[in-house]
């Protein structure tokens, strides 16, 4: 590494400089430069990956040694108050700070013929102006969002006090250990001459086209059906707050307006102030709803949608005379025999966890992705603890009478109004960030790929990103429309999806970087000066010495970990499947009618 860092610092890259790898000054040049390489090349290899990897973080520690990323220096406060951020800075190759020319960020780079006449140093500081987002901004954009608090207290009705303890810390746990095997992927094949953009890329990168092609899929449909429960919780909580006077279609619809244009904001670093304020509102909620819920009774009108209802219907039936049972509480599983409505209620709990999906997204616009674990670990910790506090409490007060989300389940009218209200401003701002990542990601694997659309630092990239959120936010306003039963719908895609991207896929992303990387001797990998990758053996018996060199015992826990993520995501499908085929068989409301489904009245 300190071989690396003087090279990062005096000499730069050899593949850089303008007369490496030429053959006898003929001007014929021994490799293919990167920016003339396709957006996903296969030829590409996995030692070419890693060797700029390196380059790059070599790079990032010189610069903070020596103290040049003035936002990254800050301490503690950084992480509670982020930073602005630079946006027009970035650090060459000798680790100076230069201005990044605004002629090359308004060419459209992803046209090869463009990219012909970019220097090297042109393209690497493309990337760079990229990266402004710090370990403050990661830490609220981790915790902005709207289901993980709200969705916990209904997760503990369905699954009792011990159960629900013992599996949210359990999840909450390996999530942590799910975002550091995602940073030890993302921290071997990121650089500023191939840089990692998105979940799909470290999947083509470690398991090929195939991968990415899945990941990005299921990326799309988790971040859209994301909005669109975001869009369906928001449309709720404003028709109670109306109390059911205006048309539930409209109460849904004017957040799929809003989201046109909150949607405009295209930087992550400029998320972190919204970020910071959605944050500061969910605690507030939280606060709020547990004063009320202990000084006043559960809203049993509502009690169809509650989680003892989908437990079991005689816990929330009133009798002859009118009277609700009263609440109640379980040390276990409520009804032991409802051991789907259990794991509907765990994928609840999961949904807390779902930020995994966006934290390669989140370390590709870092200033210095190294202090994304600060982020990433200060937000589980406040994650595991506000919530399961929160969770527990709600429990204990409203019991099987819990709604979800919780805030929907307070029966004083003024104060449920003011939850109803914080809870749409928050929510909109997750919705908005989950709108951001789910445009980039359609926008940097289909418009880039195949039309050769200019980057998002272009004019016309600008314009094209204008003109994609309205169509984006309508597509999600339909989906959550289509699909009245909110906790099913939130269920299913927890297994689905959340699941897979914040349990199953790191593991199984870290086993093949774990296997490559390992699997390096001495005198093997990409040489610089001509282009060309040495190995001493491929196949089934580099993989095996890969696989049992160095840290052996990882790879085997990576295997189990992935393996038993799948087994509980098809628990969670199952159990989803069936709640729906539940719900489905009465006639229920969705967003195009006017009847609100929380207005039992009539």
């Amino acid at each position: 590494m300190a071989q690396l860092a003087t090279m990062a610092l005096d000499g730069g890259d050899p593949r850089l400089n303008d007369k490496e790898g030429e053959f006898a000054g003929q001007g014929m040049v021994a490799y293919t430069r990167p920016q003339m390489r396709a957006l996903h090349d296969k030829s590409i290899t996995f030692e070419e990956y890693h060797y700029f990897a390196l380059q790059a973080r070599a790079e990032e520690d010189s610069n903070h040694r020596n103290g040049r990323n003035v936002t990254e220096t800050r301490g503690f406060l950084s992480t509670l108050i982020p930073g602005k951020g630079p946006s027009s800075l970035a650090s060459n190759e000798k680790g100076h700070e230069s201005t990044i020319p605004t002629d090359v960020t308004d060419l459209n780079l992803n046209v090869p013929g463009r990219r012909a006449s970019v220097t090297d140093e042109e393209w690497t500081n493309a990337s760079r102006a990229c990266r402004t987002a710090t370990a403050g901004a990661i830490f609220f954009l981790i915790t902005t969002d709207i289901l993980g608090p709200f969705g916990l207290p209904y997760a503990f009705a369905t699954t009792g006090w011990g159960p629900g303890v013992a599996l949210y810390t359990v999840f909450g746990f390996m999530a942590g250990v799910s975002g550091w095997l995602l940073w030890e992927c993302f921290m071997g094949l990121d650089s500023y001459q191939y840089p990692v953009k998105g979940y799909g890329d470290l999947a083509f990168r470690l398991w090929g086209q195939w991968a990415r092609y899945s990941f990005n899929i299921l990326q799309s449909i988790q971040l859209i059906c994301s909005v669109a429960v975001i869009i369906i919780s928001n449309g709720e909580a404003l028709s109670e707050a109306s109390q059911f006077k205006l048309c539930y279609a409209v109460c849904c619809l004017v957040w799929a307006l809003a989201g046109f244009f909150l949607g405009q904001i295209r930087t992550l670093q400029k998320f972190g102030w919204l970020a910071n304020f959605a944050v500061w509102i969910n605690l507030m909620i939280m606060f709020i709803t547990m004063g009320v819920a202990a000084h006043s009774a559960p809203l049993y009108s509502a009690a169809g949608s509650s989680a003892g209802y989908s437990v079991n219907p005689d816990l929330v039936t009133a009798n002859a005379a009118g009277v609700f049972p009263p609440v109640s509480h379980s040390a276990g599983l409520p009804d032991p025999s409802n051991f789907g409505s259990a794991i509907n209620g765990l994928m609840q709990a999961v949904y807390a966890y779902g930020g995994a999906m966006l934290f390669t997204e989140f370390m590709s616009e870092m200033k210095r992705p190294y202090d994304f674990l600060k982020g990433m670990w200060g937000a589980q910790f406040f994650i595991y603890i506000c919530y399961m506090l929160y969770g527990l409490y709600m429990y204990a007060y409203q019991g099987q009478y819990l709604q979800n989300p919780s805030y929907l389940g307070i029966s004083p009218y003024n104060w449920q109004t003011a939850g109803n209200v914080l809870a749409m401003v928050s929510a909109l701002i997750a919705a908005a960030l989950y709108g951001n990542i789910g445009v980039k990601v359609l926008y940097n694997n289909v418009a880039v790929e195949f039309f050769r659309a200019p980057p998002l630092t272009h004019k016309s990239g600008k314009l094209l990103w204008v003109a994609l959120i309205p169509i984006y936010w309508s597509i999600a306003f339909i989906i959550g429309a289509a699909i009245p039963d909110f906790s099913g719908f939130v269920s299913f895609i927890s297994a689905l999806c959340i699941i897979q991207f914040t349990y199953s896929f790191p593991p199984f992303l870290h086993l093949a970087f774990n296997v490559k990387k390992n699997a390096l001797r001495g005198g093997e990998g990409f040489d610089p000066a001509t282009g060309q990758v040495t190995l001493q053996d491929t196949g089934v018996k580099r993989m095996m010495r890969g696989f049992m060199a160095g840290n052996w015992y990882l790879n085997v826990f990576n295997i189990i970990y992935c393996l038993g993520a799948l087994a509980t995501a098809g628990l969670g499908i199952w159990a989803a499947v069936e709640n729906l085929i539940l719900i489905y068989a009465e006639p229920q409301l969705n967003a195009f009618g006017c009847h609100s489904p929380l207005d039992v009245s009539s």
